[in-house]
């Protein structure tokens, strides 16, 4: 009986002993967390292994993400495959489409942005754009003729024109004639005419009469301008001076109006047709919504598959630029101690347990031999 509480009590001590040792030694990998000293002489052992080569820690640390976690080749079989680049498309598509389901108005959308009214700068910019347009354009063709420069579409349309223009200012010229106006017009100048006639004229009026005499030319007149000669005679006339424009050169067709005035004129024209203040108030969705499907269908997949194919081109260089391993080091080395023994406690303490229990099954069992070799040797 004797003998078997001498080998428990020695295989007792020997486990506590085991135990405590290599929980004392687990807990010296942190602790103390600074030297320790006596008067001038610091104390062995004294700070823990860890925060005495923390600086060690962390550059050994910056380098296995480097070399072994966050590599090129890892990164591009992990991300950059075609399995990843569908999944990304689809939900870049996915994500996408809502933009065009936006029911708020432009405007609203581009406050939540905190973004201004595009508005003056775009009128600003088609300003200087007109202007700059119009000036390189005189420039070019200032000495150039109209026949010249004009497409031959556009003399051809133009030509065609001149009938229609004949037949609308004879058009003009009945309704006009045909009108109390046109026929009080006829008649001062009928008077007009008799007036620098002296006696003739007195003879004339006293004959006929002036209200007579009008009523007499005014159908004449009528009559005249419905005549299918006067539409041919008009027709000739119109269609030679045309040709005498088409030989104009631009700097006489620029001299008919000034610069500025011209200018204003197509700058007014151009925002009056684009009305940029009625396009802020319509909704957001309703006005990309021309884009969709070149934006869903197309634009995304190559805007993907190009990220993908410039990522692994360039995935070294921008690891390279990152500088992982300074971040990493100067992360690890900015902790406090405190810091780093809960993050390795934390992953580790089971395995730490394991330690501390498997020193006491090792101090245990020494000790249960030693109480052997204890009673054979005493024996």
């Amino acid at each position: 009986m004797d003998i078997v509480i001498l080998l428990l009590i020695m295989m007792t001590v020997g486990a506590i002993i085991g135990g405590f040792t290599n929980s004392l030694a687990i807990k010296m990998l942190f602790r103390p967390y600074k030297p320790v000293y006596i008067g001038k002489w610091r104390v062995p052992f004294t700070p823990g292994l860890i925060p005495k080569r923390r600086e060690e820690l962390a550059r050994q640390l910056g380098l296995m993400v480097v070399n072994h976690l966050l590599t090129a080749e890892s990164l591009k079989a992990k991300f950059l495959n075609s399995e990843k680049e569908r999944a990304l498309t689809a939900w870049l598509q996915k994500e996408g489409s809502k933009v065009f389901q936006i029911d708020d108005s432009v405007e609203t959308v581009l406050k939540r942005f905190d973004l201004e009214s595009p508005v003056p700068y775009l009128e600003r910019t088609m300003d200087g754009w007109i202007e700059g347009q119009y000036e390189q354009l005189k420039e070019k063709y200032m000495f150039l003729t109209l026949r010249e420069t004009l497409p031959v579409q556009w003399q051809e349309r133009l030509d065609r024109k001149v009938t229609t223009v004949s037949t609308y200012i004879l058009e003009k010229g009945e309704d006009y004639f045909a009108s109390e106006e046109g026929k009080e017009k006829v008649q001062t100048m009928i008077d007009d005419f008799l007036k620098t006639r002296g006696t003739l004229g007195s003879m004339v009026q006293m004959v006929m009469g002036n209200t007579s005499l009008a009523d007499k030319v005014q159908p004449e007149i009528i009559k005249f301008l419905k005549h299918p000669g006067t539409h041919d005679i008009l027709e000739q006339v119109l269609h030679k001076e045309w040709e005498k424009v088409k030989d104009w050169q631009w700097e006489r067709a620029f001299s008919i109006v000034t610069d500025r005035d011209l200018i204003i004129r197509l700058q007014g024209v151009l925002k009056e047709r684009m009305n940029l203040n009625e396009w802020m108030g319509k909704p957001f969705g309703s006005v990309i919504q021309p884009l969709e499907n070149r934006l869903i269908e197309d634009l995304i997949p190559k805007a993907s598959s190009k990220a993908k194919d410039i990522l692994i081109e360039r995935i070294e260089d921008i690891l390279a630029k990152m500088k992982l391993q300074e971040i990493v080091r100067e992360q690890v080395d900015s902790f406090e101690v405190s810091r780093l023994e809960e993050l390795v406690l934390g992953i580790s303490k089971r395995e730490f347990k394991m330690i501390t229990y498997l020193g006491a099954l090792l101090g245990g069992l020494i000790g249960l031999i030693q109480g052997a070799f204890v009673l054979l040797t005493g024996l």
